[in-house]
This record gives C-alpha cells, structure tokens and sequence, in this order.
C-alpha cells in the first residue's frame, strides 16, 4: 500500500464505470475537492450515444469519444471494464481474455500509459472465483473490483475480487461512514473505497448536491491520502 509507505494510514477512493459524459462533470467536482478516481471503460462502445429508463425516466447514456479520453481523464486513471460489458461469469475463458486483455490494451493506446486496473461489468453476480483466476494469469490486469459492497475500512487479500466500502447512490449510508472514517484513529491501514456510475446522479434532482456534501466531508483531511485505486490498492 503506497499511502502507508508515505505515512498516511487511510486512503480513500473512488471507482465509476462506463465511461459517459456525466464524467465530466464529476470530475470537475473531483478536481474541485482534490480527489482522486479510476475510471472503468468498455473501449469498443466509446462514442456511442444511448438513453437508459431509470425510475420513471429517461436519462442520457452518452459514452465519451475514443479520442479524448486521454484529455478527459487525466489526473486520475484509466481501467478495464471489458470490451462490450458481457457478465464474465457467463463467458468461456477464450472470451474473457479477449474482452479483458483486449480492453486493456486499446485503454492502454488511449489513456498512453498501460492501465492495470479493472472493476466487473453488469449487476448482480457478476464474477466468480473461475473468472478471477483467469484474468489473474491470462491479462496484465493487477486488480478488479466488484459490486458486494462491505461497509468496512479493512484491507483485502483478494485483489482480483476486491469489495467496495460503499456505494454512491447510497446517501445516508456514505455520509454515516464517511464521518466514521474521517474521525477513525488506526495505527493499520484502512481504505474507504466508493463506486458508482456517474449517470446515475441524473436521477435525482438533488444527487448531484448530496455527492457534493460527501466530497466536502471526507476531503481536506490531513491524515488521508486520496488516490485512484491503482494508487491505493498497488
């Protein structure tokens, strides 16, 4: 854990997948508050445009254009989330090399740095120990993130199936833990890692102001490093 060696003993985190528009716009309220995100791509959709029908309304699923995910993006980090978004549990392991290598390779020629990192595609069970071994020993992947959100700071051992403290759209729940983090005392190393999708704080007419009030909380902390998860976790 790089923080630790720089004599921080907590980190925090964030991971959003998809590579859409909204991104943006978190990311100029990341920049805003100093913090730092991974950012998951499925290179072979960039530039499409969709619409998705969430809770009663429709709401905009742009993917950012190939070429300026270099731009977008900089300051924080590009990782893998597949080709074209399949659940991996479903595939054969040819098919999960190809779309996680793959990706990672295009990513890497995107972003122009190699991009290690990772997070599953799809809800539900979406990986499994099958899955996990394959990518460990078939791609240049180092970590993957999945969706079981924990609720806890602790380290895991497990890299390749590596569990999220919280999720974004989860307001009381982040901010109940985020106050807990900012006040924990702990001579260990602990990791406060928070995923999402950024098109999902169009939902709500307030979203975007309550994940601000989180970016307020839990930054400018003295005793926390705030990295991307390769940062973080390597």
């Amino acid at each position: 854990m790089g923080f630790f060696d720089q004599g921080k003993k907590k980190a925090v985190t964030f991971s959003y997948d998809d590579g859409v528009t909204q991104d943006i716009r978190l990311i100029e309220l990341l920049n805003k508050y100093g913090l730092k995100c991974t950012f998951n791509l499925n290179s072979q959709l960039l530039s499409q445009k969709g619409m998705l029908i969430r809770e009663g309304q429709r709401i905009s699923h742009y993917k950012v254009h190939s070429e300026d995910v270099r731009t977008i993006y900089d300051g924080h980090e590009v990782a893998v989330h597949t080709l074209t978004h399949p659940n991996l549990t479903q595939c054969d392991a040819s098919e999960i090399i190809r779309q996680v290598e793959t990706d990672r390779l295009q990513l890497s020629q995107l972003a122009g740095y190699e991009v290690v990192g990772m997070a599953y595609p799809c809800g539900g069970v979406n990986n499994d120990d099958r899955v996990a071994e394959i990518i460990k020993k078939n791609t240049g992947v180092r970590y993957s993130r999945t969706i079981t959100t924990t609720g806890r700071f602790d380290l895991q051992e497990d890299l390749y199936r590596f569990n999220p403290t919280a999720y974004h759209l989860d307001f009381e729940e982040m901010m109940r833990l985020g106050r807990a983090f900012v006040e924990l005392k702990t001579e260990s190393p602990k990791i406060f890692y928070i995923w999402g999708h950024s098109f999902e704080m169009d939902y709500g007419a307030d979203h975007w102001v309550r994940l601000e009030e989180f970016f307020k909380l839990i930054s400018n902390q003295d005793d926390i490093f705030y990295g991307t998860n390769k940062e973080v976790l390597l």
